[in-house]
């Protein structure tokens, strides 16, 4: 399955964008379904679709359109988790919620978008899905929800505890404090293999993302930090949109200026990303399928390799040798990074982003020896620890 995470600042396009891939997809011959979580539905009004109609429209080859609801899967979720905690409610006294008063927290409508982008891939029923992402910032922090809550939940109840579960009733005699219930543990154990299902999705080969801009100075510092954050949490980006391009020439001065400013951005882009696509400005909102055609998008080609972080091995002076993690990191200052040890995780912050990834099973017994920036490329250098390095006879 091919999948296509549309991203990029506000107001920059990015769900006429997500409309127009869908439609050239659809109209390839992939069968197609594009996801929006967005409650104004601008992405049926792009596709020309009357309200509150479920397809675009009548045309064969038209693709599928799904708006997640994440206030029923909120109250299904959360009534759920109050009848299998029932025992240890009814022990504190608590007075249970009814469906009708619950309402859902910040967060409900990203967890419900990944679980309709989970759900497309189990199904298989499409070649193509179309995500249609919130601004940058906040794509980000949602494409990295599955990983942060993986490991919040491994730390909080460690996978290997359960294997002590016919132990804990005695346990909790000894200690004299309740053991977590068997309930928690098989909570915990679903809650991983979902995420893990979404996690494998957005990191998977056939995943990338789509990046729209509006070439200018506010584009380019967006596009930019955009660039960083996506390659700090390994998503590849196999598309910049730079979208709205105004005409080459213009008897009117001031469009003239805009257009100049515009070709500009556009220079430094194609000579710093590798694909780069221009789509025009129509003059107006593009609405329905004719509109969505003018744009010129096309269905989108396999995706490309995807990007590794590797390890190799540096030969010192003095015989011995280290190993060097290539961090692909574009478009970051020295300044604006930060790195900081912790057991076998590494926290990288890059500018206003930040990660912790696990280190491969060999840096695991290596001391950080130093960090460079080169090349857009952040070089960590780490050196086998003695005391934990097999020794050479």
């Amino acid at each position: 399955m091919r999948t296509l995470l549309i991203t990029g600042p506000g107001g920059a396009g990015r769900t006429t964008v997500a409309a127009a891939t869908a439609l050239a997809a659809a109209r390839a011959g992939h069968r197609t379904l594009v996801i929006s979580a967005d409650r104004a539905d601008t992405l049926g009004a792009a596709l020309g679709e009357a309200p509150g109609a479920d397809a675009p429209d009548a045309h064969p080859a038209a693709p599928t359109t799904l708006r997640p609801d994440p206030d029923a899967r909120f109250r299904d979720d959360l009534l759920a988790l109050q009848k299998r905690a029932a025992s240890a409610l009814d022990l504190l006294g608590a007075e249970r919620l009814d469906g009708e008063e619950l309402t859902p927290l910040p967060g409900a409508e990203e967890l419900a978008l990944l679980r309709a982008l989970r759900d497309a891939a189990r199904d298989g029923t499409y070649d193509t899905v179309v995500v249609d992402l919130p601004p940058t910032p906040k794509a980000l922090a949602t494409l990295a929800l599955p990983e942060q809550l993986r490991r919040y939940l491994r730390r909080l109840l460690p996978p290997e505890r359960q294997a002590a579960r016919a132990l804990r009733p005695m346990l909790g005699r000894l200690a004299g404090v309740p053991m977590p219930a068997a309930w928690l543990y098989e909570a915990a154990a679903r809650a991983e293999d979902e995420l893990g299902a979404v996690q494998r999705v957005i990191e998977g080969p056939g995943t990338t993302v789509r990046l729209v801009a509006e070439p200018g100075p506010a584009g380019a510092d967006a596009v930019r930090a955009a660039a960083t954050g996506l390659a700090l949490h390994g998503l590849r980006t196999d598309l910049l949109v730079a979208n709205r391009i105004l005409p080459d020439a213009s008897p009117d001065t001031w469009l003239a200026g805009l257009g100049a400013q515009q070709h500009k951005t556009l220079d430094a882009w194609e000579s710093t990303y590798d694909h780069v696509v221009r789509v025009p400005h129509l003059g107006r909102d593009p609405r329905g399928t004719d509109d969505l055609e003018a744009l010129g998008l096309t269905a989108p080609g396999a995706a490309p390799a995807p990007a590794a972080w590797p390890v190799t091995e540096a030969p010192e002076d003095d015989g011995s040798h280290t190993y060097v993690w290539h961090i692909p990191l574009p478009s970051v200052t020295r300044e604006e990074l930060g790195l900081v040890r912790r057991g076998d995780e590494l926290v990288v912050t890059a500018g206003p982003h930040r990660r912790i990834v696990t280190l491969p099973s060999a840096l695991r017994r290596c001391t950080v020896a130093g960090a460079g920036l080169r090349e857009g490329e952040l070089r960590v250098r780490f050196a086998p620890d003695p005391d934990l390095w097999p020794r050479e006879r």
